[in-house]
């Protein structure tokens, strides 16, 4: 797709989408249910769509997991290490969807999204104040983050979620904290991502350029929010966002028919 083909009408639409969604992600996840459709409709193949769309949305993870990080909100020392196996599981997940049919495998993002939502819809625990973890931190660096990793590389849908619920059920962090420590660990998926899309030339860089400043702008306002939220209000919205691309997701496959 070449520069002329967008029209500056075109061209503010997609960027006030990827405003909204760095906002949406950084509290709730599922930004890319937004921007990956929006990129579709502008023109682009399914495969520069997503390409475009792993180059934005990791200008808006990698602003939220700076603003965590630097008002101490997860600590770079304990992050880190989680950060790479993140890593190691979007770039193995990133390059099995080259090698496997991702058809075959369809059925897998409505049953996370329908698990999650599920969870922080019923669960009377999920709370703030942090309680004992079921599993050790050895145990979740080397299983559970790499395999949400490898999901995110995969598929995509849901993952900041997939994270905030795996910290809540499997470690015990309270739900703001969990959330917090989960957008390092998203920009650590969608940057080992990128590296792949971007080695493919699977990429539109004026319509990604402009869209990173979008997210920019979205996901530090996200971040301040979601640092002040109440709990009693970020609940409901992971439930409402994953059920929300749940049926968008479920209707996108033709799997209703209205």
């Amino acid at each position: 797709m070449e520069f002329a083909d967008l029209t500056p009408q075109l061209y503010l639409i997609l960027f006030a989408v990827a405003l909204l969604a760095g906002f949406l992600d950084t509290l709730v996840g599922g930004g890319g249910l937004l921007t990956t459709p929006a990129l579709i409709l502008s023109g682009m193949s399914p495969l520069m769509a997503l390409g475009t769309n792993k180059l934005q949305s990791t200008m808006g993870t990698a602003t939220a997991a700076y603003m965590v990080i630097s008002k101490r909100k997860a600590s770079w020392q304990g992050i880190r290490w989680l950060m790479l196996s993140a890593f190691i599981g979007s770039v193995l997940g990133t390059l099995a969807l080259q090698l496997i049919d991702a058809a075959t495998l369809s059925f897998v993002i409505p049953v996370v999204l329908f698990f999650i939502g599920s969870y922080f819809l019923f669960s009377p625990k999920v709370r703030e104040e942090d309680c004992q973890p079921r599993i050790s931190e050895r145990l979740y660096r080397m299983f559970v983050v790499p395999l949400v990793g490898w999901y995110d590389g995969m598929f995509g849908p849901g993952t900041g979620s997939f994270f905030a619920l795996a910290g809540v059920s499997l470690r015990g962090y309270g739900l703001v904290s969990s959330t917090a420590q989960a957008k390092p660990l998203n920009f650590s998926t969608n940057i080992a991502s990128l590296i792949v899309f971007l080695f493919a030339g699977q990429f539109v860089w004026q319509v990604g350029v402009l869209m990173m400043l979008g997210q920019f702008i979205g996901a530090r306002f996200g971040a301040n929010v979601l640092f002040s939220i109440r709990i009693s209000i970020l609940k409901p919205m992971i439930v409402l966002m994953c059920f929300g691309m749940l049926i968008s997701y479920v209707y996108k496959m033709g799997w209703l028919a209205f």
